[in-house]
């Protein structure tokens, strides 16, 4: 009798044999009352568990499809660091953390304590202070991390002016004979691999203002989940701050300042005041000027920039990072 009241319920995988219901055990109970068969939930539960049937989770597990070259791009970036490494370069992973609302606001995980955090009860924009938006940088070789807060929008010159600021403080201190850089990015997001505006700025603000040769290599889309940056650095932040509200923009550098891990991972974060201005263009004519070389593999995604003899103009930054 239960396995006709389920059989019209029932979808499965023809290849694997897996089987699953589409409808409730609440459903299958009316059912089976209706027909003059009472019976309770648990009873029913566990006779699907009996024919094969088990409460599950999807399981993410299908890359879905795949750009032809991702797996040489991934190849390429190896090389690319340890040629770097080996050379006593600095090598950076770079990416714009998830924006957070700041305020009374619920922050997702748990953190022990007596009594709950009140907040409330509605993440609604327009009672926020406003939207961190954390820009990290992390150093692969130093294990640090270098995270920049920035309380207005994310646009590639926001990302150069993070990196431009660490280059000319931290890169200086750790790699002072330095003459290159090595940037792991993603494809999105303000550091895009089509960005216009990101390529120009790094010319402007690193290559040409700090004579430094940057080579850039980009993780194809959908492949973000191995960029350093995101579980070496993000994780652990994300961690820090589980279930504790973020309730002014110092609260949160606090809590990033405050990661650490056992593997010897310390992060400094900075407040970043500067309002940055969106819907900037660069025109052919400024592209043309710009000493950007793409490399033979994988062009679109891997390109260095050299430094200018002279400088062309000032940077669109304005005054640059305003900490």
């Amino acid at each position: 009798m239960l396995l006709e009241v389920v059989a019209p319920h029932t979808a499965g995988d023809p290849m694997t044999r897996a089987k699953w219901l589409n409808c409730r055990l609440t459903d299958i109970r009316q059912a089976l009352t209706r027909r003059g068969h009472p019976i309770s939930k648990p009873v029913i539960s566990r006779l699907l568990r009996a024919q094969g049937y088990s409460l599950r989770a999807n399981s993410k597990q299908e890359a879905g499809k795949q750009h032809p070259e991702r797996d040489a791009q991934f190849q390429y970036i190896r090389t690319q660091r340890a040629v770097h490494l080996d050379s006593g370069q600095p090598v950076i992973s770079v990416d714009t953390k998830k924006k957070e609302l700041i305020g009374n606001f619920k922050n997702r995980g748990q953190v022990w304590c007596q009594q709950a955090e009140i907040v409330d009860a509605h993440d609604f924009p327009h009672d926020a202070l406003g939207r961190a938006v954390p820009y990290g940088i992390y150093d692969l070789s130093r294990n640090r991390g270098t995270v920049y807060v920035g309380q207005s929008a994310d646009t590639p010159t926001f990302a150069v002016d993070s990196i431009a600021h660490w280059c000319a403080t931290e890169l200086r201190e750790r790699f002072p004979n330095a003459t290159g850089l090595l940037i792991e990015a993603d494809s999105g997001g303000s550091n895009s691999a089509r960005s216009r505006v990101w390529k120009e700025q790094l010319q402007e603000q690193i290559a040409d203002r700090l004579g430094l040769t940057i080579t850039v290599c980009h993780y194809p889309t959908g492949t973000s989940k191995w960029n350093p940056v995101e579980h070496r650095l993000f994780s652990e932040v994300s961690k820090t701050w589980a279930g504790c509200p973020l309730r002014s923009f110092e609260v949160a550098v606090d809590y990033i300042n405050d990661t650490r891990t056992a593997t010897g991972l310390q992060v400094q974060a900075h407040l970043v005041s500067t309002i940055y201005e969106t819907g900037i263009k660069v025109s052919d004519v400024q592209m043309a000027t710009l000493s950007l070389q793409a490399h033979e593999v994988c062009p679109q995604w891997n390109y260095t920039i050299h430094p200018r003899s002279t400088r062309a103009s000032t940077p669109k930054g304005g005054e640059g990072i305003h900490l």
